[in-house]
């Protein structure tokens, strides 16, 4: 029987023992891609105690803290003693083998607490205790949090009206880790949304420029693209959810846009349209400026309506959808790839089953231009599990060019989710060594190291352009 996630978890052969222990384990992390907040980064935040840091706002948690019987106010619960919460999630903790939660969960209290017992509802008191007193010290402060974990750039996920002052603020001030902003105008494409004149007022307001066509649109849109820049955005991000691209003209997209400012409902297929159209305009600029454009595919968000009036997003009530988008998605990258346009792109799919289809549709825009120009995203959201990263990797493996691989992310809400990068480091490197031990890679260590290396942090540098 092995130790319980000791020094060789997950590193089930000698290949890999060595391939993570020399090349993987002591590297910097590059986080292209999370939620957390620049502000906490410039405040440099202590933490009041560790329910905060890890329930905080942590959907990936509440939805497990629900299916285990555990009340909202539990869970979510702002006026419930802090101890309570976290009370609940050491009882739900136990109940979650083969979640990707509870190797996370034990990895962060080994990484940042040195607390290498399982958490359960029996020692959560003495954990509770134990980790509150740490984060008080400076020490725990947030940007120790960060370079404790080695992390080098983290990219944010922010709106184009966003003014950047802390993002701003931080490159000035501190010089041993970078966060840069990524652009994501989702709002300003979301015309179907209830509260898209506001949004588009706020656009408005950030741009100075009045918004009465798609023209102007794309122009405020390029114009807070080029200040983002100047604050050192590197990539930009989207999420495609049901239709993704039917063609338009300028004309018909003016017109929807008019329909939505007047306050007419936007028809279904309209938004479809009008988004493509922005897309596609906006992806021309991207390449224009060496950014790297993200498309987040397949989720299914705010199922519970219910729950979303009480809660509102982002709270744990999404999932993965399972519609076909083929051809629409390589109509898209057709349509941009026309011009000799098409950025560095990032496919993500939410569902596994597009995993296959999305490997071979990158392979129809690969141009030469630079080393896997178009990637197959990393195992993302409900996928970023242990057999979820297995299968992805092993679906590049065969279909496209693995070395090049662009590696890990959190997609995180918390300062202390980094020993993701160490988990999927592992995966990747039992995965090589298995290969290399079944005799279907022969044992060139200096060559394999190099490939763990790249994938884990020098792809993702250069990728990025850093």
């Amino acid at each position: 029987m092995k130790p319980f996630m000791d020094e060789d978890f997950l590193l089930q052969n000698e290949t890999a023992k060595a391939l993570y222990h020399d090349h993987a384990e002591d590297l910097p992390i590059i986080d292209y891609h999370n939620h957390l907040s620049c502000r906490e980064i410039y405040e440099d935040k202590n933490y009041e105690s560790i329910t905060e840091v890890w329930l905080g706002g942590d959907h990936y948690k509440w939805r497990a803290m629900r299916g285990n019987g555990i009340p909202e106010e539990k869970i979510t619960g702002r006026d419930t003693d802090p101890y309570e919460r976290f009370k609940s999630w050491a009882a739900t903790v136990p109940q979650l083998s083969g979640n990707p939660l509870y190797h996370w969960t034990h990895l962060e209290l080994q990484r940042y607490f040195g607390i290498s017992e399982p958490l359960s509802e029996k020692n959560a008191k003495e954990v509770y205790e134990t980790a509150n007193r740490m984060l008080a010290k400076d020490d725990f402060r947030v940007r120790n949090l960060l370079l404790g974990m080695k992390t080098e750039v983290l990219c944010t996920t922010d709106d184009p009206a966003d003014d950047l002052e802390y993002h701003r603020k931080l490159k000035e001030e501190e010089k041993r880790f970078s966060v840069l902003p990524t652009f994501r105008p989702e709002k300003a494409m979301g015309i179907g949304k209830e509260d898209y004149v506001s949004c588009i007022k706020r656009l408005e307001e950030a741009a100075g420029v009045e918004i009465e066509s798609a023209d102007d649109l794309l122009k405020a849109l390029v114009i807070r693209l080029d200040y983002f820049c100047e604050a050192g955005c590197r990539i930009t991000d989207h999420s495609l959810e049901g239709g993704i691209y039917q063609p338009v003209t300028r004309e018909e997209a003016n017109g929807i846009l008019k329909k939505a400012l007047s306050g007419q409902r936007v028809l279904p297929d309209e938004e479809v349209k009008f988004k493509g159209y922005l897309l596609c305009a906006l992806a021309k600029e991207y390449h224009e400026r060496g950014l790297v454009m993200q498309l987040h595919i397949g989720a299914m968000r705010n199922n519970s309506q219910r729950m979303f009036k009480r809660l509102g997003p982002d709270a744990g009530f999404d999932s993965q959808d399972d519609f076909g988008y083929a051809r629409e998605l390589s109509a898209l990258l057709n349509e941009i790839d026309r011009g000799e346009a098409l950025p560095k792109t990032v496919l993500y799919c939410l569902n596994p089953k597009d995993n296959e289809m999305l490997a071979s549709l990158m392979g129809n825009y690969q141009d030469g231009s630079c080393p896997g120009k178009i990637q197959l995203g990393p195992a993302w959201w409900f996928c970023d599990h242990k057999s979820g990263m297995e299968r992805q990797m092993q679906t590049l493996m065969e279909y496209g060019v693995f070395s090049r691989f662009i590696g890990m992310l959190t997609d995180s809400r918390s300062f202390l989710s980094f020993p993701r990068h160490e988990y999927f480091r592992r995966i990747l490197c039992n995965l090589v060594g298995e290969k290399v031990e079944a005799g279907e890679y022969p044992c060139d260590m200096d060559f394999l190291g190099q490939m763990v290396e790249d994938v884990c942090y020098y792809n993702a540098k250069e990728y990025l352009s850093l």
